[in-house]
């Protein structure tokens, strides 16, 4: 989008809000989408994941002209339900802008018409500033530099910073400047048609987790520009992790993660994965003493995360999945 003659709106920007039986939560989301005015949001796709829980009647129920709802026959993950609701999105609507979220996330009122409201042409997509409903930064969908590509940030992530020598902080989110990142969540991401034009879509087989930092990381790679706006506020009401500890529930969770973070730790560190690799997998398989009464399951998942990471393999049938969590218990 670099070289556009400068607007005074963003252009026609779609939602596409991905769910699973979370009806509770759609209930909020969907709303404050629609609370937006037609000028700032298009329409809003919802890609169901073939929930059992009432949502797809609920979902029929409603009568708001710029709703559209994709019924997937069967549950692809979040992974599977961006890729085809962006794909829907370009074909029925010809968007300028996509912008992705869970259906527990949602944007706070008024960000939509923000992010209509100045131009938006010098990068190819923007990230949002996502909180918790309490007001706490959620430390999940913090934007990244990616450290094997910036040196200065390698080096203030190996000397103690850790986590946060790589992610923006408080004080990105708490100034009024826009900062450039190489990857982010797909919560309050916005992706323009040059965009996609540069990254294609997210690969759906991934089923849950990394897809949204493999895409965005890819669209960096590819040469497109994303600036974080910390103008651009989204709410994240999420629960995935047990307080205190780094389980996953349910287990089977786990496998994903590490599966597909090892596919985002490739691509990151390019040359230096060798080392990453075996780095990653010491201090995976060293969380096996946080789960006791699953042992032998969660050693199971991380052996075979490590195996498809390593091979690139997304084919594995979810139900495959779920055997190997109840395995050993």
């Amino acid at each position: 989008m670099k070289g556009r003659a400068m607007t005074s709106r963003a252009g026609r920007l779609v939602a596409v809000v991905v769910t699973y039986n979370r009806l509770a939560q759609l209930q909020v989301t969907l709303p404050r989408l629609l609370e937006s005015a037609e000028e700032h949001l298009q329409a809003v796709i919802v890609v169901d994941n073939a929930s059992t829980d009432g949502t797809g009647d609920w979902l029929a129920g409603q009568g708001a002209a710029r709703l559209d709802v994709l019924r997937l026959e069967a549950n692809l993950g979040g992974a599977g339900g961006f890729e085809r609701g962006m794909r829907l999105a370009v074909e029925r609507y010809d968007p300028d802008w996509i912008v992705v979220m869970d259906d527990d996330a949602r944007p706070e009122p008024g960000a939509l018409a923000r992010f209509q409201g100045q131009d938006r042409s010098e990068a190819e997509a923007w990230a949002a500033a996502v909180y918790h409903l309490d007001g706490r930064i959620c430390d999940m969908n913090r934007p990244s530099i990616n450290p094997f590509w910036h040196r200065e940030v390698l080096w203030r992530t190996v000397l103690g910073k850790g986590r946060d020598g790589f992610h923006i902080g408080r004080a990105e989110y708490e100034g009024q400047e826009t900062v450039a990142i190489d990857g982010t969540s797909f919560v309050g991401f916005f992706v323009s048609r040059q965009g996609m034009r540069l990254a294609g879509f997210p690969d759906g087989s991934l089923f849950i987790y990394g897809d949204d930092v493999l895409y965005t990381l890819g669209l960096t790679r590819a040469g497109g520009r994303i600036l974080f706006d910390p103008g651009l506020r989204f709410e994240h009401d999420f629960s995935t992790m047990t307080d205190g500890d780094q389980r996953f529930l349910p287990l089977w969770k786990s496998y994903y993660h590490y599966r597909n973070l090892l596919m985002v730790y490739r691509m990151a560190s390019g040359l230096l994965f060798p080392l990453v690799l075996l780095a990653a997998s010491l201090k995976w398989l060293m969380k096996v003493r946080h789960h006791g009464g699953e042992r032998v399951a969660f050693l199971g998942l991380v052996l075979r995360a490590l195996r498809d990471g390593l091979l690139s393999r997304t084919d594995v049938p979810h139900a495959r999945v779920l055997d190997w969590a109840t395995r050993g218990r």
